[in-house]
């Protein structure tokens, strides 16, 4: 077909154009009132609704569920609701791979929260960050990931193994034996209880590591009672190792012997277990439900009328998770804004927050928290007794080693 010329062709084109005009205004022009503002904040969370890990996972769905009701309830964020896009990982970081593909890439969430082990935020931590996603790691863990695009709320060991160890020498003897669990999390851990051993003058006389799925304690039995060791260093994880409380407690050991540990409770050991079973143990954690404080107060009223009168136990991960949502909900309103880079410069302006383990406080350079850290003991109630409180807890270790604001483009995990 020949161009049209003259008045013509220009009237032509004038048509044509004002045609295509309407056409494009068409297709991208919303429904009165529809706006990008009216559409709600997706945000992404992955854990363990099933699997092995589970005793770890359910509690923190729980507390990821009330924590985006509470922030929904209160307003959202910039006037919007947050839409949460949760994904069960069954326990097996191929799925968490998938799940953190799928949130970052398809639902393009604003905030990805989730993993239970160091392996679970190993898979989800490098999706996260290519696709320039912030990701919160909740749980308490080895330590040492330093990485601009992560935030880490849990408590780490220089915040409980540096306290319990020296307590247990002083209380208990100077002969330690380490049971752990097989993976990053069991020996990097085990390295700590050396170190912080070796500076309260104690002795590590024996080390095992136990896998993940292994509820078989029979041989480590035999060995405890063959090194009559004055404590044991407990860094084991989920439901399979539950057994190993009770066969300690069946043979005896327990009479001569004294368990301390850096997990126990944060799967609600204390509960599945009969209350012999597990009475004396001691831990260190930022949060326990017989944590007396208003906020507290308040906090295990919601959550006991959201979940029930009769759910058994508030644990410490529980409370970390929400703190995660609760400390990038208050970077995003003192932001303005959910652009990744201004989220992420209100965390680092030294963002503090009141939450049910008291005041937490983002460290600037490291990306963990100060916190308040408490020993206890497991009392014959599936409870614990609340023994001595230190306030304001620095994540030691991760401030010596990782400055972000200093040096932003650093990405590894710093070992002992």
């Amino acid at each position: 077909m020949q161009r049209p010329h003259g008045r013509l062709g220009l009237g032509l084109l004038a048509v044509a154009s004002a045609v295509l005009l309407l056409i494009t205004a068409g297709c991208s022009a919303k429904p009165a009132g529809e706006t990008a503002s009216d559409q709600p904040i997706a945000v992404g969370s992955i854990l363990d609704a099933t699997g092995p890990l589970n005793v770890l996972g359910k509690p923190n769905i729980d507390a990821t569920k009330l924590a985006v009701k509470d922030i929904n309830d209160s307003g959202g964020l910039l006037g919007r609701q947050l839409k949460l896009i949760s994904y069960d990982s069954q326990s097996d970081n191929a799925m968490y791979t998938q799940y953190a593909n799928k949130l970052t890439l398809e639902n393009k969430v604003s905030v990805l929260m989730g993993g239970i082990t160091s392996a679970s935020r190993e898979a989800i931590r490098p999706i996260a960050d290519r696709s320039k996603t912030l990701y919160f790691y909740n749980q308490l863990y080895e330590g040492g990931v330093c990485d601009k695009n992560v935030f880490n709320t849990g408590p780490v060991p220089s915040q409980q193994l540096a306290p319990l160890i020296p307590y247990a020498a002083q209380h208990f003897g100077k002969k330690m034996y380490i049971v752990a669990a097989d993976y990053n999390f069991g020996h990097i851990s085990a390295g700590w209880v050396k170190k912080y051993a070796e500076q309260a003058g104690a002795k590590i006389v024996g080390e095992e590591y136990i896998p993940l799925e292994s509820s078989e304690f029979g041989p480590v039995i035999n060995k405890l009672q063959a090194a009559k060791p004055d404590v044991v260093v407990s860094l084991l994880v989920g439901g399979n190792h539950a057994a190993f409380y009770r066969l300690f407690s069946s043979t005896g050991l327990n009479t001569s012997m004294k368990i301390v540990s850096s997990t126990f409770g944060d799967g609600s050991e204390h509960i599945v277990l009969a209350p012999n079973e597990s009475k004396g143990i001691t831990v260190a954690f930022p949060y326990f439900q017989e944590l007396k404080s208003p906020a507290n107060e308040a906090f295990t009223a919601k959550w006991h009328a959201a979940y029930g009168s009769d759910y058994p136990y508030v644990a410490n991960s529980g409370v970390t998770v929400y703190n995660g949502w609760m400390l990038w909900a208050a970077a995003v309103r003192q932001a303005g804004s959910l652009d990744r880079d201004k989220v992420i410069a209100a965390l680092e302006s030294g963002l503090s927050i009141d939450t049910p383990s008291g005041k937490v406080s983002l460290d600037p350079g490291s990306h963990h928290v100060t916190q308040n850290v408490t020993i206890a003991e497991a009392n014959d109630q599936h409870g614990f007794k609340i023994l001595e409180t230190e306030a304001n807890v620095p994540p030691a270790f991760e401030k010596s080693v990782c400055d972000l604001q200093k040096n932003p483009n650093t990405n590894k995990q710093f070992l002992p």
